[in-house]
């Protein structure tokens, strides 16, 4: 490297650590805000997979659900066991594959995610409001491109 290459390296690792700190901060408060709100017992892991098949409207694979959220299948099978005791997903045998399962969300699954968003949207929307709709907007590609290159590697 070139002594004048040096200052510019030096200069993206501190943009990076700290973009990455505000980053690892902002997830937490968000995390903790979020969760204060979310119907009693429901925790945030349960609403993101009932958002996320809400979302999708078709069964997922445990499997496909822990790559999904980049978890182990053991944590991913906690969190399925618990809604399931909740009656809030459907787990049925792949009737081709005995060995595999497919997870769908059900009605009762649907109604309390819509309840967890009913309870999360005003405080999401108001930290939009307060950063202004524009600015938000703008950040996004940034943030869901940071993402693609994440999951990529």
């Amino acid at each position: 490297m070139k002594p004048a290459d040096k200052p510019t390296v030096e200069k993206t690792e501190d943009i990076a650590v700290a973009l990455f700190g505000e980053l690892f901060m902002a997830d937490q408060l968000a995390r903790n805000r979020i969760s204060k709100v979310l119907p009693k017992g429901m925790e945030l892991s349960h609403f993101s997979v009932l958002n996320h098949l809400a979302r999708v409207n078709d069964e997922r694979t445990p499997a496909q659900l822990a790559r999904a959220f980049h978890v182990t299948r053991g944590a991913m099978t906690n969190t399925l066991n618990r809604l399931e005791w909740a009656g809030h997903i459907h787990i049925r045998p792949d009737w081709d594959d005995a060995r595999r399962k497919f997870v769908a969300i059900s009605p009762a699954g649907r109604a309390a995610r819509d309840a967890a968003v009913q309870s999360v949207a005003p405080l999401i929307a108001e930290v939009v409001q307060a950063l202004g709709a524009d600015r938000v907007r703008a950040v996004l590609p940034v943030l869901r491109e940071m993402r693609t290159r994440l999951e990529g590697e």
